[in-house]
């Protein structure tokens, strides 16, 4: 199960394990990320579009003995981002979630500074 978590919601569902690194995985495209992105606060900001994910998923698991991260996926209205995260289910992840709604959503409920394209 895919937890779907508003951009509001976003730290406490990251605060749920505090010894898993904190992650948001912005999977648009790089045209995506130059219109609109987020400004990492308490989490890393990783971003690999959507179809290069199968390619680098050693970027995303935990090394050296590290707990795996908490990765919450991110795009422009969250259907990407889910898609995303049930691959990465599929692959040996267990702490995902979705951000509802996408940067969209993040813009008009959390920072209205992020531009809406």
């Amino acid at each position: 199960m895919i937890d779907q978590v508003r951009p509001a919601d976003l730290a406490a569902w990251f605060a749920q394990d505090a010894d898993a690194a904190p992650v948001l995985l912005d999977v648009r495209e790089p045209w995506e990320l130059q219109t609109a992105s987020v400004a990492p606060q308490g989490f890393t900001l990783v971003s690999i579009p959507m179809n290069e994910i199968p390619g680098r998923l050693a970027e995303l698991a935990g090394g050296d003995g590290q707990p795996a991260p908490r990765i919450a996926c991110l795009c422009h209205h969250g259907a990407r981002s889910q898609r995303v995260a049930a691959f990465l289910h599929q692959n040996g992840f267990d702490s995902l979630a979705n951000v509802a709604g996408g940067i969209d959503a993040w813009s008009a409920q959390h920072d209205p500074s992020v531009p809406r394209y």
